[in-house]
């Protein structure tokens, strides 16, 4: 007999069909279990279309009424661009709901196993919990903390140096790790850099593996492109960059007031600044909440040391991926982080690492600092 922490390892599998899709909403799976047989599936495949629940109902049919659904978020109960879920659940007759994890979004927030639990069906709620909340890190954080969750992506030599001297950096990494890094960009709501970064590479930052790579079945074209974000205070971006003129939304934060915003390729925002004249810095927790306004769920971070050594400063760091390769590069070289402010051991910030594999010839480190709740 099937249990029920294997029909939520189903609906969880299902959930993680939609992370490339679904942002900025949440990937959500669903299971309907009836005499031990799972008579329909679904899980939420493209953001503004039907959620999970709808389509595991639908496939259920009329087998849906007494039945027992599993999902791996709790079911909505308000109107955005789809009917409540709850509604679709009680209305089919199930007789049970089990639920992974609440949904943190304020307008959901224990409503839906309320109103479940007012029709009569019976809740349960907390299994796999903690697998459920990992397949929606973005939408977690900004939802329990109005910030999204931020990843810094960095490639390294074996002797920790992530650029030249002169600055070149193309390619530390090996081609296996820039598909992965395609795959992590894929996943995220928008990619930040900054304004050096922009100089001295011109980047494109956006997504460049198809659905096919993939393996996605429900993306007939493009894959949907994150928003691409630049750090420019003082505003030297040029018009003809390539950051600004792919497909997808590019926006330029700065410090300086820009006459004209419509005569460049990208939006312009000058309202997160922290002082006034030449000492106007962008600050990074108004960016944060700014960008959680944007309903930007994951920050992806591929920029140079000073930025993501400020980031980390700040403690708007959630995870950091490294991917390490089998080179040295000298003394001279630049690292990983630019933090001055760091010369005794006390002052060190403690990693946790948790996951170390190998990506073609490189090894992929993902840590976590401490802080970070």
């Amino acid at each position: 007999m099937t249990s029920s922490i294997e029909y939520m390892q189903h609906a969880i599998r299902l959930a993680k069909k939609g992370l490339y899709t679904t942002d900025p909403n949440p990937a959500v799976g669903c299971v309907v279990v009836k005499h031990n047989e799972i008579v329909g599936e679904g899980w939420h495949q493209v953001a503004g279309q039907a959620h999970a629940e709808v389509l595991a109902l639908k496939q259920a049919g009329l087998a849906a009424q007494g039945a027992i659904v599993f999902v791996t978020l709790e079911p909505c109960c308000h109107t955005g661009k789809t009917p409540p879920c709850a509604d679709a659940l009680i209305n089919a007759g199930v007789k049970k709901v089990v639920i992974a994890m609440k949904d943190p979004n304020p307008l959901v927030a224990g409503k839906g196993l309320k109103k479940l639990q007012d029709a009569g069906i019976v809740v349960e709620t907390g299994l796999l919990e903690t697998q459920a909340r990992a397949l929606n890190p973005g939408f977690i954080k900004r939802m329990e903390q109005g910030r999204p969750y931020v990843r810094i992506k960095l490639a390294m030599s074996l002797d920790g140096r992530t650029a030249m001297a002169s600055g070149e950096s193309k390619w530390i990494s090996s081609e296996a790790s820039r598909f992965d890094v395609q795959r992590l960009r894929a996943a995220s709501s928008a990619i930040l850099t900054g304004i050096e970064t922009v100089l001295t590479d011109d980047p494109s930052m956006n997504v460049r593996i198809s659905a096919d790579e993939l393996s996605l079945d429900v993306c007939d074209g493009p894959l949907r492109q994150p928003k691409r974000i630049v750090l420019d205070s003082k505003f030297r971006i040029p018009k003809a960059v390539k950051i600004s003129s792919l497909d997808g939304e590019c926006i330029v934060y700065t410090t300086m007031h820009v006459d004209n915003k419509d005569d460049y390729p990208f939006i312009i925002e000058d309202g997160c600044t922290q002082g006034s004249g030449q000492d106007a810095r962008i600050d990074l927790s108004l960016l944060m909440q700014n960008l959680a306004e944007k309903e930007i769920n994951l920050l992806h971070v591929e920029a140079g040391s000073v930025l993501c050594g400020a980031l980390l400063k700040n403690g708007l760091v959630d995870e950091i991926i490294i991917y390490m390769a089998p080179h040295v590069m000298g003394d001279k070289a630049k690292g990983l982080f630019h933090l001055p402010e760091l010369e005794m051991m006390k002052d060190r910030i403690s990693l946790t690492i948790n996951d170390v594999r190998m990506i073609g010839n490189d090894i992929r480190i993902s840590a976590k600092p401490v802080h970070i709740n």
